[in-house]
């Protein structure tokens, strides 16, 4: 089975399987965008509870968020661990949104894809996964994301190798499969998906749906 015709297969299988999963969680392109830096190296029930905080605080706004103090910031977003650190990534953006778009979001979303994804990829604490998650989940950019989910999936159905890099696996499926938000936030979802409930470190393969699904 060749690259394309597997990503096509793999797509199929896990889209029957789990169905329409509906990520990512938010109610506004600004609270996608936190979540997406708040959820660095933790789980999503602690962002949840950190965004809770913020909400309740009425900080979940560009202006307000980035002239509150750092320390009531990270007191807000404790849950979501790391939180001295995630201010500073938080402000980091923050300042940025502020100096190149006056702190407009849809201004922001508005640019080109590549020429946005460059310029978050250049403020600080920003890497590749955060900034496609803030393009296609906040601004509904075709941008496919690449997390440890996927890199382990496509490792164990040999589409990929372990020095692949972040940038070689977005290319494997933008190269590929059509440029389509809907498409790109499911396909991430479902890998997100079979990756907590079957692919995990220790993987459980009975009763994958890819154990039979992409056999050749």
């Amino acid at each position: 089975m060749r690259v394309q015709e597997k990503l096509g297969a793999m797509y199929e299988v896990l889209n029957a399987y789990f169905g329409d999963l509906h990520w990512w969680p938010g109610e506004t392109p600004f609270e996608i965008t936190v979540g997406a830096i708040l959820t660095q190296n933790t789980n999503w029930k602690n962002v949840e509870t950190a965004i809770g905080k913020l909400k309740e605080a009425g900080l979940l706004d560009p202006l307000k968020l980035r002239d509150t103090e750092d320390s009531l910031v990270a007191g807000l977003i404790r849950s979501s661990g790391y939180y001295n650190l995630k201010t500073k990534r938080l402000k980091a953006f923050l300042n940025f949104l502020h100096s190149e778009y006056a702190g407009d979001l849809d201004a922001m979303f508005n640019e080109e894809l590549w020429t946005i994804r460059g310029k978050l990829l250049g403020v600080k604490g920003i890497g590749g996964e955060t900034a496609d998650s803030i393009l296609l989940y906040g601004g509904g950019k075709p941008a496919f994301v690449v997390d440890a989910y996927t890199r382990r999936v496509l490792e164990r159905h040999d589409l990929i190798t372990p020095d692949w890099s972040y940038q070689e696996i977005q290319s494997l499926f933008m190269d590929r499969l059509p440029h389509d938000t809907l498409l790109y936030n499911q396909y991430h979802a479902l890998l997100v998906q079979v990756g907590k409930q079957f692919c995990k470190k220790k993987p459980l393969c009975s009763g994958c749906p890819l154990e039979k699904g992409l056999a050749t």
